[in-house]
This record gives C-alpha cells, sequence and structure tokens, in this order.
C-alpha cells in the first residue's frame, strides 16, 4: 500500500520544535506531534574534587518540623495552619451531598488509631540500588529521582517559582543557569526527538514564556536559542496567549496552576492585558506539603517519609494526586493502600486510612493559611513591570525613549523657546501625530501602573489572596465593562496542579459569590476544553500558532539578532513589550 504524500505544512511541522519550560516538567516536541515529550525539568551535575554541594529541593521546604499526633508541640506548631484545617473541616461537615444528606466525617481519633495499629507488608522482588555509577558527568530528568543524597552529585532545577532559578549558591548565576538549561534541552532533542545537534539551523523553535516576564531573561533566553543551541530562528510566546490557541477560545480569564506557581490574566484576541496579569507564588508542590502535613497529623504508617529526598516527595506527589479530590458525595474514611520502593531496601506496601484531609488539601489553593508550612501564604504577589521600571542599555528605542523624546516630554523645551520668540504661536499643535504618540505612552502608563501595587493581592494581615480572589481582581482591572463580561463567560484553567475531581465546580460556586451582580449569570469555568489535558494546553497552544499563515511575520532569524539584538526582539514580539 502506497504511503500518502506529507503535505507542505506537514512538513514544516516537523521542523518546528516547541518547548514549554516548566518549574517541574519540560514539555518538547515537533509541532507536527499529537503530545509533546515531558521530562523532569531537572539535571545533576557531578561535583569537582572539593566543590560545593547543592541539591535544589523537589518540593518547597516546609518551615517547621511536622509534630506527630500527640506531641507536646503539636498544638503550638503553625496555629494558622490548624485554625484554618478546622475551619474548612466545619464547612465540610455543614455541607450536603448531592441526593440532600448531610455529609459525615470519621473522628480524626479513630483515622490515627487505625493508622498507629497499620505495619508494612514486605512485597517479594529484588531490592534497587542508587545509580551513582551512572556514565558521565551530567544526568537528566527522572534519573536523578536515584542518586543517592549524599553522593557525589549536585541538583539543578532550572526554574522555580515560573522564573529562572537565581539564588547565591552553586549554580545560582544567570549563566550557570543558561548552562543547564542547553543541557537539558539539547539532551531532549538529541535522546529523544532524535534530532541531529548539526541540522539545528534547518530548524525553528517556539519558547513558551511566562505570562509575567522579566525583559533581561527574554535576552538571554533568546541567545540560547539562537546562538547557543544554534536554530534557524524562533519566536516567543506568552503561556495563557498560548492556552487559549489550544484551548480553541478567542477571549478568556486564564488561571494557571503549575507546580510552584498559580498565574491569572485576562487575553483578548493573541493579546494579554498587562495590568490583569498577576503570579502567585503557589501551586501544587505547596499542595503536596500540606497534603502530607495532615497525613503526618492522623499518624501517616510510613514513618521513615521525608520530603527531601527525590523520591519520597515525588511519592508524596503521586499521593496527593490519586487521593485527592473535592468530590462532597465521597464522606468517612477511605481504606488506601502505597507501595515503598526505596534504594537498598526491600518493596513495602502499606495501607492506610484517610478522611476529609483528602479534600482540604486542594482546596488549599483558596484558603491560603494551608500554605503556611511553606511559608507561600506570605509571599509577595508578581506583577508585571512597566518598560520604564525595566530599562535595558541594547533597547534604544523603548518606550520610556519614546516617552521622554515625545511631545509631553518637550513641554519645558517649548516653554523656553516661546519666550526666547524661537517658536510660532501655533508651532504647539503643528504635529497632532505626536500628541497621538505620547497619548497613547501615558495611556498605557497608566494602565500598567494601576497593577504595579502588588500588596493589592494582600489581605490586610499581610496574607497572600486565594485563586478566587485572585480571578476577580484580574478581571475587575479590564479596562471596561464590555471585556469583563467576556472573561467572567469564560474562564479557563490550564496546568498541572489543579487537577482534581471536582475543583472546577468549587472554583465556579466560590467566584459566583464574588463577582458583582451584574455578572453573575454569565461566569463559566473551562477545564478541558477539546479533550486537551491540561498540562498541555499551552504547548498545543503554542504548536497550533506556530502552523498558522501569519506567523510567518514573527520568526526572528540568528542574522537578526545577531546584528540587531534586543531591538528586533521588542519589534516582532507578539506581546506587549
Amino acid at each position: 500500500m502506497a504511503t500518502p504524500k506529507e503535505t507542505p505544512e506537514q512538513l514544516q511541522a516537523q521542523n518546528i520544535i516547541v518547548i514549554h519550560p516548566g518549574s517541574l516538567y519540560l514539555r518538547m516536541g515537533r509541532a507536527s506531534d499529537v503530545n509533546p515529550c515531558r521530562m523532569l525539568h531537572a539535571i545533576a551535575r557531578r561535583r569537582k574534587p572539593g566543590g560545593l554541594a547543592h541539591r535544589d529541593p523537589v518540593l518547597p521546604v516546609a518551615v517547621a518540623s511536622v509534630p506527630m499526633t500527640g506531641s507536646k508541640s503539636s498544638k503550638d506548631s503553625l496555629p494558622e495552619f490548624e485554625e484554618c484545617r478546622l475551619a474548612v473541616s466545619h464547612t465540610l461537615q455543614s455541607c450536603v451531598q448531592s441526593d440532600g444528606r448531610r455529609r459525615y466525617a470519621t473522628p480524626p481519633q479513630q483515622i490515627s488509631a487505625f493508622n498507629r495499629r497499620s505495619q508494612p507488608e514486605t512485597v517479594d522482588g529484588p531490592k534497587t540500588e542508587w545509580r551513582d555509577d551512572l556514565v558521565g558527568d551530567m544526568v537528566f530528568g527522572e534519573e536523578v529521582l536515584w542518586l543517592n543524597p549524599g553522593g557525589e552529585f549536585n541538583l539543578h532545577f532550572p526554574i522555580r517559582r515560573g522564573e529562572l532559578n537565581l539564588h547565591r549558591s552553586v549554580g545560582g548565576s544567570i549563566s550557570s543557569v543558561m548552562s543547564d538549561l542547553q543541557a537539558i534541552w539539547e539532551h531532549v532533542l538529541q535522546q529523544r526527538l532524535r534530532v541531529d545537534l548539526k541540522q539545528l539551523r534547518h530548524y525553528k523553535a517556539v519558547l513558551v514564556i511566562p505570562d509575567i516576564y522579566d525583559r533581561g531573561h527574554l535576552k538571554e533566553l533568546t541567545t540560547l536559542l539562537l546562538n547557543r543551541i544554534g536554530f534557524g530562528s524562533c519566536f516567543l510566546v506568552q503561556d495563557h496567549v498560548a492556552a487559549t490557541f489550544g484551548a480553541g477560545v478567542g477571549y478568556a480569564c486564564v488561571v494557571d496552576v503549575g507546580d510552584q506557581k498559580t498565574s491569572v490574566s485576562c487575553v483578548e484576541d493573541g493579546i494579554s492585558h498587562p495590568s490583569t496579569r498577576v503570579r502567585l507564588d503557589y501551586g501544587g508542590a505547596d499542595v503536596t506539603q500540606a497534603f502530607y502535613w495532615m497525613l503526618q497529623k492522623c499518624a501517616f504508617p510510613y514513618k521513615e517519609c521525608n520530603p527531601a529526598r527525590p523520591h519520597d516527595a515525588f511519592l508524596l506527589k503521586q499521593l496527593k494526586e490519586e487521593y485527592g479530590h473535592v468530590n462532597l458525595d465521597v464522606c468517612g474514611s477511605l481504606e488506601k493502600s502505597f507501595s515503598v520502593q526505596s534504594p537498598q531496601q526491600q518493596k513495602r506496601r502499606f495501607t492506610l486510612q484517610i478522611g476529609d484531609e483528602a479534600i482540604v488539601a486542594p482546596l488549599a489553593v483558596f484558603h491560603t493559611e494551608l500554605f503556611s508550612v511553606t511559608g507561600a501564604n506570605r509571599a509577595l504577589p508578581k506583577t508585571q513591570k512597566p518598560s520604564a521600571a525595566d530599562p535595558n542599555s541594547e533597547d534604544c528605542f523603548d518606550a520610556e525613549y519614546l516617552r521622554e523624546t515625545g511631545r509631553r516630554g518637550k513641554e519645558n523645551l517649548e516653554q523656553t523657546a516661546n519666550e526666547s520668540g524661537l517658536l510660532g504661536a501655533g508651532a504647539g499643535g503643528d504635529n497632532p501625530d505626536e500628541d497621538m504618540v505620547a497619548e497613547g505612552l501615558e495611556q498605557e502608563t497608566k494602565e500598567v501602573g494601576r497593577m504595579a501595587n502588588e500588596k493589592d493581592f494582600m489581605l490586610p494581615g499581610g496574607q497572600i489572596i486565594g485563586i478566587d480572589q485572585a480571578v476577580v481582581q484580574s478581571i475587575e482591572r479590564c479596562p471596561n465593562d464590555e471585556l469583563k463580561r467576556k472573561m467572567y463567560s469564560c474562564i479557563l484553567v490550564v496546568g498541572g496542579g489543579m487537577k482534581f475531581v471536582g475543583i472546577s465546580n468549587w472554583l465556579q460556586n466560590r467566584v459566583s459569590l464574588k463577582i458583582p451582580l451584574v455578572y453573575r449569570s454569565e461566569h463559566n469555568i473551562v477545564t478541558s476544553s477539546k479533550d486537551i489535558d491540561a498540562e498541555i494546553t499551552a504547548w498545543k497552544g503554542a504548536a497550533i500558532m506556530s502552523c498558522l499563515e501569519s506567523a510567518g511575520e514573527l520568526w526572528l532569524t540568528e542574522p537578526e539578532w545577531t546584528r540587531h539584538g534586543l531591538r528586533i526582539l521588542r519589534e516582532k514580539a507578539v506581546f506587549m513589550w
């Protein structure tokens, strides 16, 4: 049977590599692929003799050790966490099931007593060993989980909390992070996508960047793609804009819940409005730590569990994803079993009982006091800085330059000239185009300025707001009522940090209680549009964008970048610079 010939569009899509880097996972694939390759976005480097040790944790570090039930310190540790946990538990007990009956809960003492009596069962099979004998000085992806924490490898995650992982320890400089990204991405290109790096000049790259970005970091990433890795051309697209393309909607208030950050913004016709953008430094990993804290409160039978060890951190993440839900019809305690495969130990199977902890933990994104476990509840939210607050010497014609040289910026000079008789009486209004440019720049400054105060997303006591309040705050910063109405009618939830059964309905109900009355009949939550996994919605949208006919004007080539630098990126960017 003859093989059908590929169309020019299909051939073009095979030469486009779409890269979506995240705090936990990297998603990379050809634009023609149905699903991207997903790999743990981490690298382990062998330390040089006498070198300093550094290991980035998989989960955010807990601010205190977890008290066991019945210990003297259990009542005094993190009182705001305990107070919030009890309040949410009481709220759940006052709810009703779908058939109208009231919910019931198994007493925590009964669950704890069962878990204390639970003993692990040994499973026959070979023991696993640490894999420090792997060939080479670099280890990538999931293989880093099986390196001995006390061994000779340093562990690095290049992205944390949705931005480059810059710190003062080993591997925390911008050049080190870029080297880590280059090594990881080239590894995926060669080993997973089977791309010859020597042929990369014939390939194009699309990089999905955060909705709130640092202009200096964008410069480094573009240099990485075009000059260091060697793609022939590239363009950058914001993750929220790509998500609307992936979901097939023209406008939406996009809520992206990742592993370590939650971001919200309003997108219309491929433009993310700067004044509506906010990033909150909590995500699925913080939910995992809150869940682990609650498991410990009910005598978690796997007593040696240590979230600082990568394989235990991923076990807790797996338990959260399997057990977590927001289904009010599930009441009382449930008996669950899970297996633990630790290096140099026999595989064991544990049995535990779990109650409403499986519901309370996912609800932490609404009740941020539960994030006091990691301190994320006190982290200052991030908003988009205007270009005037983030200037770059290479960009000679940025918004700040235009503002300073515009008509409005020269009023004092004109006044001096008038007093000297150098300008005619009508000279002040001879060029309306200059006035128009200046007024447009002033309007942009006002729009971004409304959002510049991060404290608007904090509660009076210094507590970060929940995801439902962030949605309302973001939409209310839209410039007009018509746009607000459109955004309330389509709230798009993407990312892998909030994939719990029933949580979208909970979000919809919480938002409906806070939005103005005139919009209450119009809000709608979209979670799995077109049956696409929420984790890859943005990647899929970037792949779709790269194949559009209009994308031909977006590509930034290596000669253009080498010659013009940041200026050409600003001119060709598909987002408001």
